[in-house]
C-alpha cells in the first residue's frame, strides 16, 4: 500500500480517501495525516538510514570484509528485517566485531520500530537541536511511540539476559565475556524478525530457542518492516491480564487506558495466531515423520514449532530443518510466511467483514471455570 500510494503521489494522481485511511491504519498514523509529506519523509528517511548503514559497514568493518555492494545489501537487509546475507554462515564471522554488530543491530531496531515512530523521533530530535525551539518547552514523544519504544527495549533486554544465562553460563560455552554479551544481545535483537545470526542456531540450547521463539512470535511494531503479532499486541494483552488480576475494568498502559475494541482485537489476533501455528505444527508433524515412532523423532516436534513460529513471524531463522523438509512441508512453511507477511491488519479486517451487529442479548447463565 505504501509503494502504490507513493507511485500515485509521484505521478500526481489523486489517492482516494479510503486508500488514504487504509495506508494510515497500516502505518499507525492518524487518519487526517498529510499522505504526501509522510511518504516523502518515509522514503527519504529509509534511504538515509540504509545509506548511512552501508557507509558505516564499508568503512568500519575489518578491511576486506564488505565490498561496497555487500555493505549496501546487508544494510538494506538489516533495516528491512529480511535477514538475507551474502555469506553462507550469515554474520558468524563477525561475532566478536563490535562495529559490525552495533551497525546491524541499530538497523534492525530502526526497521522494527515503525515508520511513524521513526518520523516522530526525527521530529523530536530536530526540535531539540533547532535554534528556534531552544528555551521552549520540548514536546515529548506521543503515548503510542513511548509504548512501542519501551516495550521493544524490555523485550530486547529480557531476551539478552535469558540467552546469555542459557548459553554462556548454564551451558558453559567457552567464549570471552565481552564477546558472549555481544553475541547474546545480537541474537535477542535479531529475533525481532531480522533473521541474521552470529552463532549456529542448531547448536543453541533449548532454553535459548524457546526464548527466541517467544520473541519471534511477538515481532516488531505495527507499520514497520517486522512481522509477528507486534509489540503493541503483546503490551495490550499484558495490560489486560494485569487488569483482570487486579480487578480493574480497564487495561492501563501509562497514563492512558486502552480502548476495549483494541483489547478485543489483540485477544482475537493472539488466539488466531496460536491456532495457525498449532495447525501448521500438526501438519508438519504428519508430513515430516508422522509414520515414525516417537524414539526415532525425538526432538523433532520442538524443531517444527521453532520452524513454524519463525515462518509465521517472517524471521527466517532455522535449526537446520528447512532444507530437509518434504515438498508438502515446504508448502506449509511458504504459506505460513505469506500469512505472516500479510500482517495482523488483514486478519482483523477479515474478521470485521464477517461481523454483524446484534440488537438483542440472550439471558446469561453462570458456568464453572477451572
Amino acid at each position: 500500500m505504501t509503494f502504490t500510494s507513493l507511485a500515485f503521489y509521484m505521478l500526481r494522481q489523486q489517492v482516494s480517501l479510503t486508500d488514504k485511511i487504509a495506508v494510515g491504519q497500516a502505518l499507525m498514523t492518524h487518519n487526517r495525516f498529510a499522505l504526501g509529506d509522510f511518504l516523502k519523509a518515509m522514503l527519504l528517511g529509509t534511504l538515509l538510514i540504509e545509506g548511512l548503514g552501508c557507509l558505516l559497514l564499508y568503512n568500519l568493518a575489518p578491511a576486506g570484509s564488505f565490498s561496497l555492494f555487500s555493505a549496501l545489501f546487508h544494510a538494506v537487509s538489516a533495516f528491512c528485517n529480511a535477514g538475507f546475507s551474502l555469506n553462507s554462515n550469515s554474520l558468524t564471522a563477525w561475532r566478536g566485531n563490535v562495529a559490525v554488530n552495533l551497525i546491524i543491530m541499530s538497523l534492525i531496531i530502526c526497521g522494527g520500530l515503525g515508520f511513524s515512530v521513526l518520523i516522530e523521533i526525527r521530529g523530536a530530535m530536530w526540535r531539540k537541536l533547532s535554534f528556534h525551539h531552544r528555551g521552549k518547552r520540548k514536546q515529548s514523544l506521543s503515548w503510542y511511540a513511548s509504548v512501542v519504544i519501551k516495550t521493544s527495549l524490555w523485550l530486547i533486554v529480557f531476551g539478552w539476559a535469558a540467552i546469555f544465562l542459557a548459553e554462556f553460563i548454564g551451558f558453559h560455552r567457552q567464549m570471552p565475556f565481552s564477546e558472549a554479551l555481544l553475541t547474546s544481545l545480537f541474537q535477542s535483537i535479531t529475533c525481532r524478525t531480522a533473521g541474521f545470526n552470529s552463532m549456529g542456531i542448531h547448536s543453541m540450547t533449548n532454553v535459548s530457542l524457546f526464548v527466541m521463539a517467544i520473541l519471534m512470535f511477538i515481532g516488531g511494531a505495527p507499520g514497520s518492516c517486522a512481522g509477528g503479532i507486534k509489540v503493541t499486541t503483546f503490551r495490550t494483552i499484558y495490560a489486560f491480564v494485569i487488569a483482570q488480576l487486579k480487578g480493574r475494568k480497564q487495561a492501563r498502559v501509562g497514563a492512558f487506558a486502552i480502548k476495549r475494541e483494541a483489547v478485543n482485537n489483540a485477544l482475537i489476533l493472539l488466539v488466531l495466531s496460536v491456532l495457525i501455528i498449532f495447525a501448521a505444527t500438526l501438519i508438519l508433524s504428519i508430513t515430516e515423520g508422522g509414520d515414525l515412532p516417537h524414539p526415532q523423532t525425538r526432538g523433532l516436534v520442538f524443531e517444527i514449532i521453532f520452524e513454524a513460529v519463525s515462518a509465521f513471524g517472517t524471521v527466517g531463522l532455522s535449526t537446520g530443518l528447512t532444507p530437509h523438509l518434504s515438498l508438502a512441508g515446504k508448502w506449509v512453511v511458504t504459506t505460513l510466511m505469506f500469512v505472516g507477511r500479510l500482517g495482523p491488519l488483514v486478519f482483523l479486517a477479515g474478521i470485521k467483514a464477517m461481523q454483524k451487529e446484534e440488537f438483542f442479548e440472550l439471558a446469561e447463565e453462570d458456568i464453572l471455570i477451572g
